[in-house]
This record gives C-alpha cells, structure tokens and sequence, in this order.
C-alpha cells in the first residue's frame, strides 16, 4: 500500500479575522490479515477517482479501508503543519484500526451449557 493520505478537495470558508479552509481527506488503513474478511466489500470503491485497480482491489479484498474526512485548516497554518496534523490523524486512525478489535468474540456460543469462546486477532 504505496498510498496513505490523499487529499480530495478544498473547500474556502471564508471567516472575518482568519479565513478557513476544509480539505476532504482519504486516509488509506492496512488491515490486520485475520480480519480482512470483515472489511472486504466487492463492491467497494475509493473517494479518490486516481485510484488504481490494485488499489480498489485492496479495498473490495479487505486488506485496506479507507476512511474519508474533512479537515479544517486556520489560514495562518503552513504546509508543513497541515501535512503533520494530517499524518498525526493517519497514525491515530490505523492505531485503531490495528489495536481495536471488533470481532474478538465472534463466533463464542453458548450450547445450553457451557460457552466456547471463538475471536477473531
């Protein structure tokens, strides 16, 4: 996964003292092996027009999900601060993506008697 921020659009809002400006952003997440099979969508496809076919192949297997979002920038912020806040975002979303486990019980059963626990890691 070559990719992993890719802005879609601006969007000026202009404010009286400090003028805004909104950016929609996909971030592009890997997805742990075990657990792609819940992401996997065959008919997903990206935000981002400029997508390979390799890449909306990784997101209908599963093995990347993207997630869009706008993000609103002080017009007094550089470059430099919107691509660290932006990367700053991206580490907090796969850090997710990666630690938090939906699907860590799926699968656990209850027979009438006793429970057998099931999980995906």
């Amino acid at each position: 996964m070559a990719k992993q921020i890719i802005i879609l659009a601006a969007h000026d809002h202009a404010a009286t003292d400090d003028p805004m400006t909104v950016y929609d952003v996909a971030y592009w997440l890997a997805v742990p092996t075990a657990r792609q099979p819940f992401y996997a969508d065959p008919n997903a496809t990206s935000a981002w027009s400029g997508a390979s076919a390799g890449e909306i192949a990784a997101l209908q297997n599963g093995s990347v999900v993207e997630m869009v979002f706008t993000y609103q920038v002080s017009g007094t912020q550089t470059l430099t601060q919107i691509k660290t806040a932006l990367q700053n975002i991206w580490t907090t979303l796969q850090s997710n993506i990666t630690a938090r486990n939906l699907w860590d019980r799926y699968g656990s059963f209850w027979d009438g008697t006793t429970w057998t626990s099931g999980g995906v890691v």
